[in-house]
């Protein structure tokens, strides 16, 4: 298996106007989406908080968190992502690939649709 990357545009949710194309590794262990500081700046994106995460040996790290909306494969959606500091990975996580109606296929490295299922629970309450 090998790494696949995407490129996927992001742009300021209150701004539409502001935005750009970045590179992501798609990262179907990661919750939540990395994208640089910096380039989140850059679109007037502001943090709206911050959360500990922590690494695969375990250490606690602290992230600021905000909204971008990302669209990929003709699909948008604002979507909660990290403040990416110097070394982090630039990453596509899976919040952001539900959010968007996607899933990751591993096996065959590629991004597709998410099969939608709705329930019709009336018959379980009435």
């Amino acid at each position: 298996m090998g790494l696949t990357h995407v490129d996927a545009e992001i742009g300021n949710p209150l701004e539409p106007q502001r935005h750009a194309e970045i590179r992501f590794l798609v990262d179907s262990g990661a919750v939540y989406s990395v994208i640089p500081a910096g380039e989140l700046e850059k679109l007037g994106v502001k943090p709206s908080g911050e959360r500990t995460f922590f690494l695969a040996n375990g250490q606690p790290v602290k992230r600021r968190i905000g909204e971008v909306r990302v669209t990929l494969k003709e699909q948008s959606a604002t979507c909660v992502v990290l403040f990416g500091e110097e070394g982090d990975s630039t990453l596509l996580g899976v919040t952001t690939l539900e959010n968007l109606g996607l899933i990751f296929d591993p096996m065959r490295q590629k991004i597709m649709s998410l099969p939608m299922l709705l329930a019709d629970m009336r018959k379980y309450f009435l």
